[in-house]
Protein backbone atom coordinates (compact mmCIF):
# COMPACT_ATOMS: atom_id res chain seq x y z
CA UNK A 1 0.00 0.00 0.00
CA UNK A 2 0.94 3.64 -0.61
CA UNK A 3 0.40 6.97 0.79
CA UNK A 4 1.37 10.43 0.73
CA UNK A 5 0.97 13.02 3.36
CA UNK A 6 2.69 16.58 2.87
CA UNK A 7 5.37 15.27 -0.01
CA UNK A 8 6.15 12.46 2.56
CA UNK A 9 5.44 9.34 0.78
CA UNK A 10 4.57 6.43 2.80
CA UNK A 11 4.42 2.52 1.42
CA UNK A 12 3.64 -0.58 3.67
CA UNK A 13 4.28 -3.89 4.03
CA UNK A 14 2.76 -5.90 6.35
CA UNK A 15 4.04 -8.73 8.53
CA UNK A 16 2.64 -10.97 11.48
CA UNK A 17 5.14 -11.41 14.96
CA UNK A 18 3.80 -13.88 17.52
CA UNK A 19 -0.10 -13.74 15.30
CA UNK A 20 -0.16 -10.24 15.90
CA UNK A 21 -0.14 -7.52 12.71
CA UNK A 22 2.78 -5.11 12.22
CA UNK A 23 2.58 -2.94 9.62
CA UNK A 24 5.92 -2.54 8.31
CA UNK A 25 6.94 1.43 6.59
CA UNK A 26 9.55 2.91 3.75
CA UNK A 27 9.91 5.83 6.47
CA UNK A 28 11.88 3.72 8.79
CA UNK A 29 9.02 2.98 11.38
CA UNK A 30 6.36 0.20 12.62
CA UNK A 31 2.92 0.20 13.51
CA UNK A 32 1.76 -2.38 16.08
CA UNK A 33 -2.38 -2.81 14.94
CA UNK A 34 -3.26 -4.58 18.91
CA UNK A 35 -2.89 -1.47 20.49
CA UNK A 36 -2.18 1.46 17.84
CA UNK A 37 1.43 1.62 18.65
CA UNK A 38 4.17 3.55 16.04
CA UNK A 39 6.95 1.84 16.85
CA UNK A 40 10.71 3.43 15.62
CA UNK A 41 14.35 3.64 16.95
CA UNK A 42 17.69 5.66 17.21
CA UNK A 43 16.02 9.27 16.60
CA UNK A 44 19.12 10.80 17.54
CA UNK A 45 18.08 14.44 18.73
CA UNK A 46 20.54 17.00 18.55
CA UNK A 47 23.21 15.11 16.62
CA UNK A 48 23.73 18.16 14.32
CA UNK A 49 23.45 20.64 17.15
CA UNK A 50 26.28 18.44 19.03
CA UNK A 51 28.06 18.49 15.56
CA UNK A 52 27.89 22.53 15.11
CA UNK A 53 28.94 23.04 18.75
CA UNK A 54 32.28 20.97 17.83
CA UNK A 55 32.77 23.56 14.74
CA UNK A 56 31.27 21.50 11.96
CA UNK A 57 28.53 23.37 9.64
CA UNK A 58 25.64 21.09 9.13
CA UNK A 59 22.40 22.67 8.83
CA UNK A 60 19.11 21.75 11.26
CA UNK A 61 16.78 20.82 8.01
CA UNK A 62 18.26 17.15 9.18
CA UNK A 63 16.26 16.78 11.73
CA UNK A 64 13.22 19.03 10.34
CA UNK A 65 12.66 16.33 8.06
CA UNK A 66 12.95 13.55 10.50
CA UNK A 67 9.81 15.38 12.46
CA UNK A 68 8.37 15.84 9.37
CA UNK A 69 8.48 12.21 8.50
CA UNK A 70 7.00 11.57 12.25
CA UNK A 71 4.40 13.92 11.83
CA UNK A 72 3.52 12.40 8.66
CA UNK A 73 2.80 8.63 9.88
CA UNK A 74 1.17 9.64 13.07
CA UNK A 75 -1.25 11.28 11.04
CA UNK A 76 -1.10 8.57 8.76
CA UNK A 77 -1.71 5.08 11.51
CA UNK A 78 -3.83 7.52 14.03
CA UNK A 79 -1.98 5.99 16.86
CA UNK A 80 -2.32 6.13 20.38
CA UNK A 81 1.44 5.76 21.63
CA UNK A 82 4.54 5.49 20.09
CA UNK A 83 7.25 4.16 21.28
CA UNK A 84 10.78 4.77 20.68
CA UNK A 85 13.26 1.91 21.12
CA UNK A 86 16.04 3.54 22.42
CA UNK A 87 18.39 6.28 21.50
CA UNK A 88 15.78 9.38 21.32
CA UNK A 89 18.75 11.54 22.10
CA UNK A 90 22.45 11.66 20.99
CA UNK A 91 24.13 14.27 23.63
CA UNK A 92 22.09 14.83 26.06
CA UNK A 93 20.06 18.49 26.21
CA UNK A 94 20.77 20.93 23.58
CA UNK A 95 18.66 23.41 20.98
CA UNK A 96 17.55 20.41 18.76
CA UNK A 97 16.01 19.01 22.23
CA UNK A 98 14.00 22.40 22.79
CA UNK A 99 12.91 22.09 18.50
CA UNK A 100 11.44 18.15 19.47
CA UNK A 101 9.50 19.33 22.75
CA UNK A 102 7.82 22.29 20.52
CA UNK A 103 7.08 19.74 17.79
CA UNK A 104 5.91 17.14 20.42
CA UNK A 105 3.27 19.77 21.80
CA UNK A 106 0.83 19.10 18.85
CA UNK A 107 0.75 15.70 20.32
CA UNK A 108 -0.06 16.34 23.75
CA UNK A 109 -2.95 13.24 23.56
CA UNK A 110 0.01 10.96 22.17
CA UNK A 111 1.52 8.28 24.84
CA UNK A 112 5.28 8.66 24.59
CA UNK A 113 7.27 5.69 26.12
CA UNK A 114 11.00 5.61 26.11
CA UNK A 115 13.41 2.58 26.29
CA UNK A 116 16.03 3.68 27.23
CA UNK A 117 19.19 3.43 24.90
CA UNK A 118 23.37 3.72 25.39
CA UNK A 119 22.75 7.21 24.03
CA UNK A 120 19.97 8.56 26.47
CA UNK A 121 22.36 10.08 29.06
CA UNK A 122 18.96 12.08 30.43
CA UNK A 123 18.88 13.90 33.90
CA UNK A 124 15.77 14.43 36.25
CA UNK A 125 15.34 18.30 34.23
CA UNK A 126 15.25 17.02 30.90
CA UNK A 127 12.75 13.93 31.77
CA UNK A 128 10.61 16.55 33.03
CA UNK A 129 11.17 18.66 29.66
CA UNK A 130 10.53 15.54 27.43
CA UNK A 131 7.26 14.16 29.67
CA UNK A 132 7.84 10.77 28.92
CA UNK A 133 4.62 8.40 30.20
CA UNK A 134 7.18 5.53 29.93
CA UNK A 135 10.47 5.16 30.54
CA UNK A 136 12.54 2.05 31.12
CA UNK A 137 15.46 -0.31 30.08
CA UNK A 138 12.65 -2.56 28.14
CA UNK A 139 9.12 -3.01 27.92
CA UNK A 140 7.67 -6.61 28.10
CA UNK A 141 4.08 -6.58 26.76
CA UNK A 142 2.41 -9.95 25.22
CA UNK A 143 5.37 -12.03 24.78
CA UNK A 144 6.74 -9.71 23.10
CA UNK A 145 9.94 -7.22 24.75
CA UNK A 146 11.13 -3.67 23.56
CA UNK A 147 14.59 -3.32 24.21
CA UNK A 148 17.28 -1.01 22.73
CA UNK A 149 19.79 -4.00 21.79
CA UNK A 150 19.34 -7.86 21.45
CA UNK A 151 19.65 -9.64 24.47
CA UNK A 152 20.86 -13.35 24.04
CA UNK A 153 19.64 -14.71 27.50
CA UNK A 154 16.12 -13.05 27.36
CA UNK A 155 13.21 -15.57 26.14
CA UNK A 156 10.71 -14.47 24.22
CA UNK A 157 9.98 -12.33 21.22
CA UNK A 158 12.20 -9.11 21.08
CA UNK A 159 11.98 -5.26 18.96
CA UNK A 160 15.22 -3.93 18.91
CA UNK A 161 17.21 -1.11 17.32
CA UNK A 162 20.93 -0.23 18.07
CA UNK A 163 22.52 -1.39 15.25
CA UNK A 164 20.95 0.70 12.37
CA UNK A 165 20.93 -1.94 9.91
CA UNK A 166 21.37 -1.95 6.13
CA UNK A 167 22.04 -4.24 3.27
CA UNK A 168 24.63 -3.72 0.33
CA UNK A 169 22.59 -4.80 -2.93
CA UNK A 170 24.76 -5.17 -6.39
CA UNK A 171 24.18 -4.23 -9.54
CA UNK A 172 25.94 -3.86 -13.07
CA UNK A 173 26.70 -0.32 -12.28
CA UNK A 174 27.53 -0.07 -8.48
CA UNK A 175 26.76 -1.43 -5.44
CA UNK A 176 23.67 0.24 -3.77
CA UNK A 177 23.35 0.44 0.55
CA UNK A 178 19.93 0.64 1.68
CA UNK A 179 18.68 0.69 5.39
CA UNK A 180 15.82 -2.04 6.24
CA UNK A 181 14.29 -3.90 8.78
CA UNK A 182 15.51 -7.31 9.54
CA UNK A 183 12.91 -10.02 11.31
CA UNK A 184 14.32 -13.78 12.82
CA UNK A 185 11.93 -16.14 14.63
CA UNK A 186 12.54 -14.08 17.69
CA UNK A 187 13.89 -10.51 16.60
CA UNK A 188 12.55 -7.61 14.49
CA UNK A 189 15.38 -5.44 14.42
CA UNK A 190 14.41 -1.97 13.70
CA UNK A 191 16.34 0.50 11.17
CA UNK A 192 17.24 3.92 12.65
CA UNK A 193 14.64 6.60 12.30
CA UNK A 194 17.05 9.60 11.74
CA UNK A 195 18.47 9.76 7.94
CA UNK A 196 21.78 11.15 9.71
CA UNK A 197 22.94 7.93 10.85
CA UNK A 198 25.52 5.36 9.02
CA UNK A 199 24.25 1.74 8.23
CA UNK A 200 25.45 -1.91 9.60
CA UNK A 201 25.65 -3.88 7.23
CA UNK A 202 27.83 -6.81 8.70
CA UNK A 203 26.19 -7.03 12.14
CA UNK A 204 22.75 -8.32 11.29
CA UNK A 205 21.01 -11.33 12.73
CA UNK A 206 21.21 -14.39 11.35
CA UNK A 207 18.84 -15.96 9.10
CA UNK A 208 17.17 -12.92 8.86
CA UNK A 209 14.32 -11.99 6.35
CA UNK A 210 15.04 -7.93 5.05
CA UNK A 211 12.68 -5.77 4.41
CA UNK A 212 14.57 -3.10 2.32
CA UNK A 213 12.89 0.19 1.44
CA UNK A 214 13.90 3.50 -0.58
CA UNK A 215 11.38 6.84 -0.48
CA UNK A 216 9.40 5.17 -3.04
CA UNK A 217 9.03 1.47 -1.75
CA UNK A 218 9.27 -1.53 0.48
CA UNK A 219 10.03 -5.13 -0.28
CA UNK A 220 10.76 -8.22 1.16
CA UNK A 221 13.94 -10.11 -0.02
Amino acid sequence: MKFSIHQVFIATKKIFIQSETFILTNQRAAFREKDKALILSDLHIGKTAHFRKNGIALANHIMKSDLERLSALIEYFQPEKFIVVGDLLHAGDNSDVDEFCVWKKQYSDLQFYLIEGNHDRISKALEEKLCFDYKAEWLETDDITFIHDFDPVRFGFQITGHIHPGIVLSSAVKNIRLPCFALTSNQLLLPAFSEFTGLDTKNLPKKSTFFVFTDAEIYEI
